[in-house]
């Protein structure tokens, strides 16, 4: 099984394609910057806000086998900000990694899905529930409520196809993002994060959940 793990350099992306490799999945990894990484990924270089990047990233998957893309990579720029200081740029990136470039990744790996019939996970977040919405955060929570509804539209479009599409809540994950005072570590997001995948199917196509299976309100 080829699985695709966008941000699989660091932080959740990091130990998703860990555990990828531990239940024997050949793993395709992306990365801004190709630098030091672990050789046992297969690594292509993709910087979702670079137009030049993403056109190199799709030639790159032209003819590659793939049963499994996992959009994971995100920005959360107007973490800890008030609304006198959240910017339009900040809006900008957000939506630009989170959501276009969600949209950018899975427009060039379609080919490859339609092949395997394979599935497609989105790393989203319950910060983007409309019908969770405490306040605060207004850049990320927004590109997450678009990376969601852009799941769902997914979902009823490629159900046909045979391919399912699935949004998910990691949890607030003691990473880098997230920080040291987070509720549960890495490992605890990750192993439920591949439960959640592994019984993704065009019955369950279209689902908003937690990494623990809770279901979640758009």
């Amino acid at each position: 099984m080829h699985v695709l793990i966008t941000g699989a350099n660091r932080g959740i992306g990091a130990i998703l394609a860990a555990k990828a490799q531990m239940m024997g999945y050949q793993v395709i990894g992306t990365a801004r910057d190709l630098g030091t990484l672990d050789e046992s990924i297969d690594w292509i270089q993709l910087d979702v806000t670079s137009t030049e990047s993403v056109q190199n990233f799709t030639k790159s998957m032209q003819g590659r086998p793939l049963d499994m893309l996992i959009c994971n990579a995100g920005v959360y720029p107007d973490k800890g900000q008030n609304q006198t200081d959240i910017t339009a740029e900040m809006f900008a990136a957000a939506f630009q990694v989170n959501t276009i470039g969600v949209w950018q990744t899975i427009q060039a790996t379609l080919p490859n899905l339609r092949a395997s019939k394979g599935k497609i996970a989105i790393i989203s977040s319950k910060m983007g529930s409309s019908t969770r919405a405490p306040g605060g955060s207004y850049a990320y929570r927004a590109s997450k409520a678009a990376a969601t509804n852009l799941a769902c539209n997914l979902a009823s479009d490629l159900k046909p196809e045979g391919i399912a599409v699935g949004s998910y809540h990691p949890g607030w994950v003691r990473t880098d993002m997230g920080g040291d005072n987070a509720d549960i570590s890495l490992n605890e997001c990750t192993n439920g994060l591949w439960d959640r995948f592994t019984k993704l199917s065009l019955k369950t196509t279209g689902v908003f959940e937690g990494y623990d299976g809770e279901p979640l309100p758009f």
